[in-house]
């Protein structure tokens, strides 16, 4: 029997929405995607066009010492250097299929507040805000969301602010995927071993889904993979 974790689920889940030959992007502090797109490489997408924030193309993170996904070593083996200017610019004209990102707060219409907590005035909390997601969200042809935390306070029926908004391809968490339908978040598929009671107790909007499935497990195949490329558990960093 294959035995996995949260982290191994979400990266597994990651890793299939990746197609062969799309160009991907991840940014800073990005664990669960920069390992999973070295997941797909290994088995399906090996001809997907990995970009990363230090501007590395197809470089190789190191499986034994770097945790880094915004250090020089991302530069391994790279083809071609990539600035993050250029990326902004592929995004634009169409040509970035995948771009990971995130939040703190995201609502039953695809709106993403990376900005603050509380009154944007008088804010509780003042995040780093947009960066890049104002403008990855809107452009790039499948903006996946990954969150390690579901609860009522990240999933939510009002954003305090709406950094971005819209054009989410599939939000990943530790309980579920969710994706964007006619303009609304709606249930694409459960986590193994998590219930639908599970999700709707933790989400602060109505969760509403058209046929109720469960992902299936990672295969023995996906977890060898994952625990060579990936032996220190980099893909655990956000849990």
């Amino acid at each position: 029997m294959t035995t996995y974790q949260p982290c191994d689920l979400m990266t597994v889940a990651i890793a299939r929405l990746l197609k062969d030959g799309e160009t991907v992007f991840h940014g800073v502090s990005s664990p669960l995607p920069m390992v999973a797109i070295g997941l797909a490489k290994n088995l399906h997408a090996k001809d997907l066009i990995y970009v990363n924030i230090p501007g590395g193309v197809d470089g190789t993170f190191s499986k034994s010492q770097n945790t880094s996904t915004a250090g020089g070593h991302l530069f391994n083996n790279a083809n071609s250097v990539f600035t993050l200017a250029d990326v902004f610019d592929m995004s634009q004209r169409g040509e970035l299929d995948v771009a990971f990102l995130s939040g703190v707060q995201f609502d039953n219409r695809g709106n993403v507040n990376a900005s603050v907590i509380g009154d944007y005035h008088h804010p509780k909390v003042r995040l780093p805000g947009g960066a890049g997601s104002a403008v990855l969200i809107p452009t790039a042809k499948k903006p996946i969301i990954w969150r390690t935390k579901h609860d009522k306070r990240t999933f939510v029926e009002k954003n305090d602010f709406n950094t971005t908004r819209g054009n989410i391809y599939r939000y990943v968490t530790p309980l579920c995927m969710f994706k964007m339908e006619n303009g609304e978040v709606v249930l694409d598929c459960l986590m193994p071993g998590v219930s639908l009671e599970d999700v709707i107790e933790n989400t602060g909007f109505a969760v509403k889904y058209d046929q109720l499935r469960t992902m299936e497990p990672p295969t023995q195949q996906e977890m060898q993979v994952l625990n060579r490329i990936d032996p220190n558990l980099i893909r655990n960093m956000e849990f």
